[in-house]
């Protein structure tokens, strides 16, 4: 069974700091894409950050220059600094991977439970 567990929320106040971790465990033949999404209340869930295997990144314009993603292949883990930090920028926060099973499966997309971020003004 392959989990993602999220560390690293709180609350913060505005021009603040915080770091997310997220770290894929179980059988995992390999992982493709991970990202963290967000979500606010009362709106859709949005892409936040997204990091390829081979470390290409994309931005929500909303988060560049203030947010840093980044990932350590070899702990499955991917990480999202966020400095900076605005009130709007309240909402929980969750990991996304796509991760194959065994040699010759297809990707299935995984998601973890989410960590709440709230900034304070």
């Amino acid at each position: 069974q392959v989990q993602l567990v999220e560390s690293g929320g709180g609350l913060v106040q505005a021009g603040g700091s915080l770091t997310l971790s997220c770290a894929a465990s179980g059988i995992i033949f390999s992982i493709n894409g991970m990202g963290w999404y967000r979500q606010a209340p009362g709106k859709q869930r949005e892409l936040v950050a997204s990091i390829t295997s081979g470390h290409m990144i994309n931005y929500a314009d909303s988060v560049k220059g203030r947010f840093t993603i980044s990932r350590d292949n070899a702990k499955n883990t991917v990480y999202l600094q966020m400095q900076s930090l605005k009130p709007e920028d309240t909402a929980v926060y969750y990991c996304n991977a796509q991760i194959r099973l065994r040699f010759g499966g297809s990707y299935s997309e995984y998601w973890g439970q989410g960590t709440q971020v709230t900034v304070s003004s």
